[in-house]
């Protein structure tokens, strides 16, 4: 699998150490750093949410794991791309069960929320799990899914 990487400069640190930890883990994914260095204090969530969105959108990456302070403001904004389902998940339980019940494809995280290890966790439930196409599930995948092409 493709995994893009994005932060802007409250998450560049917690996005180099999952990339260092990730890659040693020998998992066999592709990742894929989008930037986010950490040098620039204008490096806005927004920008990086688009950058990371646009790369799943174009079919370069498949999830992105996206990181910036809270979590919470580039969650928002990876949502507002269409395709993108972006959640903050500070636990393992939903950042599998995310993917699994509502085919969630980019994991926010918040560095100065969570740590390294319990993201990289976080990080390793994302990546091990996959939609379970369940009916109850797809059906309700299908109404996210509508409202998405509704705001055509």
């Amino acid at each position: 699998m493709r995994i893009a990487f994005s932060a802007d400069h409250a998450g560049a640190e917690l996005k180099d150490a999952l990339l260092r930890r990730l890659g040693d883990a020998g998992l066999g994914h592709d990742l894929i750093d989008l930037g986010g260095d950490g040098s620039d204090a204008n490096d806005d969530y927004p920008d990086f949410a688009r950058r990371l969105g646009a790369a799943i959108q174009g079919g370069e990456a498949d999830r992105g794991i996206l990181i910036c302070g809270s979590g919470v403001g580039a969650s928002v904004a990876a949502n507002k791309m269409r395709g993108i389902r972006s959640a903050v998940c500070h636990d393992t339980y939903s950042a599998h069960q995310g993917v699994e019940h509502d085919d969630m494809n980019v994991l926010t995280l918040g560095a100065r929320v969570i740590g390294p290890e319990p993201a990289y966790e976080c990080a390793i439930a994302f990546l091990a799990a996959t939609f379970s196409g369940e009916p109850r599930h797809r059906r309700r995948l299908d109404k996210v899914l509508a409202m998405e092409a509704a705001e055509d």
